[in-house]
């Protein structure tokens, strides 16, 4: 994961629009990277849709999810997220939070999805389910205060993956572009689990096949690959390159022009 903020800014855009592009995050949604020399801080955008977020849009904040600089843009309101997530997990470097078409049906359902495919072994040998409601009753299932973002960071535990009851799920990686793959191989296992089941009960993974095959899959050749396939096909949509005036150096100018 590169060391420069700068750098980092911007393959946590490219993330953004990488995990928009290959159906994980819709309008709504968010990807969030710890800040490569402060451990104590999260990189995170501004309340935009992902696909179409700049390095302008991207804000520094404590994990307490505060905006680390005062900045009258707003920010996303799930932050908290992120932040509680970042305190109890130090092997976390980035987070998404998602409602990707392919697994809402699971967890609408509250039916678990299981690595069934070789890419599928990077969610692990299970996600389990957390279901707001059960300790905060009626709500409008957002997870915006910090109680919640700790219950959610419970139940996630030492997973790479929590399903969120009629609501979506959040993943965790060892970097970015882990986090990145193991979100589109998280959806595509999903949809083989669910077509699957047209022909019969899915036979998951054993479970001595499941952590060769998701280290295997987060290595960083095939991270490399992965990452250049999806970058193109990004290309190939033409969200991206971002154009020039959207260098990650304009952060500083449009926040004097703010003040």
């Amino acid at each position: 994961m590169p060391e420069n903020v700068s750098e980092l800014i911007e393959e946590l855009v490219l993330a953004n629009r990488i995990l928009s592009n290959e159906g994980v995050l819709d309008g709504f949604g968010h990807v969030s990277v710890r800040h490569p020399t402060d451990p104590g801080r999260y990189l995170l955008s501004r309340a935009r849709s992902p696909l179409v977020v700049e390095p302008a849009d991207i804000l520094e904040y404590n994990l307490d999810s505060e905006p680390v600089k005062r900045s009258s843009v707003r920010p996303y309101s799930e932050r908290v997220i992120h932040g509680c997530i970042y305190q109890v997990r130090s092997d976390v470097m980035a987070v998404c939070h998602n409602h990707a078409p392919a697994l809402m049906p699971f967890c609408v359902a509250g039916k678990p999805i299981v690595p069934i495919s070789h890419v599928g072994a990077t969610m692990g040998e299970q996600a389990p389910f957390w279901d707001q409601h059960d300790e905060f009753g009626d709500t409008n299932l957002l997870v915006v205060k910090p109680e919640e973002g700790q219950s959610l960071a419970r139940a996630l535990g030492k997973h790479s993956v929590v399903l969120m009851r009629r609501h979506g799920a959040t993943v965790v990686g060892g970097s970015l572009k882990e986090l990145v793959a193991r979100s589109i191989f998280l959806c595509e296992n999903a949809r083989y689990q669910m077509q699957a089941y047209l022909l019969g009960a899915p036979t998951p993974l054993r479970p001595g096949e499941i952590k060769p095959a998701g280290d295997g899959n987060v290595s960083a050749g095939v991270l490399a690959r992965n990452w250049e396939y999806w970058t193109r096909r990004l290309e190939l949509s033409g969200s991206w390159p971002l154009p020039a005036n959207a260098a990650p150096v304009a952060i500083a100018e449009k926040e004097k022009r703010r003040r």
